[in-house]
């Protein structure tokens, strides 16, 4: 999902015309990386770092707090490491990247609500995700299944189902992990001869995705955050000069829109919700307060997803 048109850039040369196939030690190498950012994930909460703006020094991370309570959106290119080795996987490109977003006035239940109605997912996040099921839940423990989309030179159709995790720190705070256990291309799409392409087998735009939300009640609202690593097969050298930059500037786009999106289906949500009765205040009527919410973030919706990090 994150970075699909990276790959379908290498259609301008003929490059990703032939199949692609997954190596062992690819795969091996995102496993690798994966068990690193679990690590470091796991030691920034041991630190109480459990948003990744907590990490920042002292006057950033204020800084940081204080535009995201205006409405923007935190973005970061993250990178895991071992020891003081960078990990890079051969023959693949290994992408991380992490976005915070402030919901004020949103509650815990409200934001776990949405992000655990995977059957609605399909219309919170269209049309990245075309379609959505949960295929069964126990305890903590859900199996999902997404078709995801993406159009640009050429249209791209995937099937992925997906491991997910749920774990709880507290009373205020909550992670979601989603782990990708099957990714397959799908070929021919909404025709007679629509079929998957062999997995691991195909033109290489995703591989693998392993997505993190982190959310946080406080400061009268809501933290809600995305750390997202996926694994897609390596650019063509004649085209990096052409990728490079939108190594950088896809993925920004994708978390504003996906952090967004889950806004404004909390904000949704919130303004639906039957208001109690209130005693009248004199001299006017009971204040209404899902309209107020409503057209309060309205206007929070026109900010331009400016990002920093």
């Amino acid at each position: 999902m994150i970075l699909v048109t990276l790959c379908i850039l290498a259609d301008l040369g003929g490059m990703a015309a032939r199949a692609t196939e997954l190596k062992p030690e690819t795969a091996a190498t995102f496993d690798r990386y994966v068990r690193a950012m679990e690590a470091r994930m796991d030691e920034d909460t041991r630190l109480d770092h459990f948003l990744i703006i907590d990490r920042l020094p002292d006057a950033r991370r204020a800084e940081a707090y204080g535009q995201l309570k205006n409405g923007q959106v935190y973005i970061e290119a993250m990178s895991a490491r071992e020891g003081d080795r960078p990990i890079k996987a051969p023959s693949g490109l290994i992408h991380h990247w992490a976005g915070v977003i402030f919901i004020p006035k949103a509650t815990f239940n409200e934001v776990t609500a949405v992000l655990q109605d995977y059957d609605c997912h399909e219309d919170t996040y269209k049309p990245q995700i075309r379609k959505s099921k949960l295929i069964e839940r126990n305890g903590d423990e859900s199996k999902i299944y997404f078709q995801f989309f993406n159009h640009s030179i050429v249209t791209v159709i995937m099937n992925a189902n997906f491991d997910v995790r749920d774990t709880q720190f507290g009373s205020g705070r909550f992670q979601t992990v989603s782990r990708s256990t099957r990714i397959a291309e799908v070929e021919n799409p909404d025709s007679p001869n629509e079929h998957e392409k062999p997995v691991g087998n195909d033109h290489g735009y995703m591989w693998r995705l392993y997505t993190y939300w982190r959310i946080e009640e406080k400061d009268g609202g809501v933290y809600v955050q995305n750390e997202s690593v996926s694994l897609s097969r390596t650019v063509p050298a004649l085209l990096a000069f052409i990728v490079n930059p939108l190594v950088r500037s896809i993925p920004r786009n994708v978390l504003i829109h996906l952090l967004t999106d889950t806004r404004n289906a909390v904000v949704k949500g919130e303004a639906k919700r039957p208001v109690p009765a209130a005693e009248p205040a004199l001299g006017g009527p009971p204040p209404d307060r899902a309209i107020f919410v409503a057209q309060k973030y309205s206007a929070s919706n026109h900010y331009s997803g400016w990002t920093f990090g």
